[in-house]
């Protein structure tokens, strides 16, 4: 899988997950056989048997990052923010290295996300950001930006979300040497990101503006299209949802990735609307039962989760 490939998750909500605390394209300390066997349990949806063997490894080695992480990463899944918290700072103290404490700081700021907490998430990411500024690594700066933006546009702060977008964008883009097909990634997330801003504001025309852009970006550059044209459908639904289309957001958002839990309340809420409330909840059944850690899943689970208590 190339960088770009390899990068388009925390911007555009689809594809391998931060499972556990883990930033995608990063690599922490090794992890344990008991950490593994709980993530596997994790990932099979025994959130509360994978916390119990986190725990027993905590209890031999408290200050592991990767169990501090696990642990709090489980308890995230099962509501427990403010606990799971605890854990995350335990990470972020014992992080042996920079990389490591990066990947806490980012856990720690999806903590907040799974409670829509838009100000204290960009406070984490924030610290991230600040590192990738240090080492000049652009890419992971616009990526960094672009995971704190996306939690804010969920959350519903637009403002904040549309700034670190345009942080993200303008710091992806100072790449040394960056290649045409990076710039056109870049392009086609900031139309994607500015058409979904203006959907939530209510300005249709300024959307479709920016939905009309974003598809001239991929079809400019079939390289960067490989990868990246399975969010459009994704982008015209969210759009038509938040301008009152529900017919059309349907159609189109069943284009989409429907393994994305995002996606799958996007199709739950698009369902309601349209009266359809047993497929509706369906759809809230199978976003709830995501084990991921990231910006989609820290909108979803929560989310679906409400849904389904009624």
């Amino acid at each position: 899988m190339g960088k770009i490939a390899a990068g388009i998750v925390i911007a555009l909500l689809v594809g391998a997950s931060a499972l556990l605390g883990q930033p995608p394209g990063q690599k922490g300390p090794p992890q344990s056989e008991t950490v593994r066997q709980g993530q596997q349990l994790v990932r099979q949806g025994k959130v509360e048997e994978g916390l119990a063997l986190f725990r027993q490894e905590l209890e031999k080695t408290p200050d592991s990052v990767g169990a501090n992480n696990a642990a709090g990463t489980a308890l995230d899944l099962l509501g427990r923010g403010a606990e799971a918290r605890r854990y995350f700072v335990k990470a972020i103290d014992a992080a042996p290295n920079p990389i490591a404490r990066i990947q806490a700081q980012r856990a720690m700021a999806m903590s907040y996300a799974f409670e829509g907490d838009c100000a204290n998430t960009v406070k984490y990411e924030k610290l991230a950001f600040e590192y990738y500024v240090s080492t000049q690594e652009f890419y992971q700066q616009g990526e960094t930006a672009d995971e704190a933006a996306r939690v804010c546009i969920d959350s519903g702060d637009l403002k904040t979300a549309e700034q670190w977008y345009k942080i993200g964008y303008e710091a992806g883009l100072k790449e040394v040497n960056i290649a045409p097909d990076r710039v056109s990634l870049w392009n086609f997330r900031f139309e994607n990101a500015q058409a979904r801003l203006a959907a939530r504001r209510g300005n249709k025309a300024e959307a479709q503006r920016h939905i009309a852009a974003a598809k001239a970006a991929l079809d400019k550059d079939p390289k960067m299209a490989e990868a990246q044209s399975v969010f459009f459908p994704y982008l015209t639904g969210y759009v038509a949802f938040y301008s009152g289309d529900y017919k059309t957001a349907l159609e189109d958002l069943l284009k989409a990735n429907q393994n994305d839990p995002f996606i799958q309340c996007l199709l739950g809420q698009t369902y309601e609307k349209l009266g359809e409330k047993d497929k509706a909840m369906e759809c809230y059944r199978k976003a709830a039962a995501t084990t991921n850690h990231n910006p989609p899943a820290a909108f979803a689970r929560p989310f679906a989760t409400k849904k389904l208590r009624g």
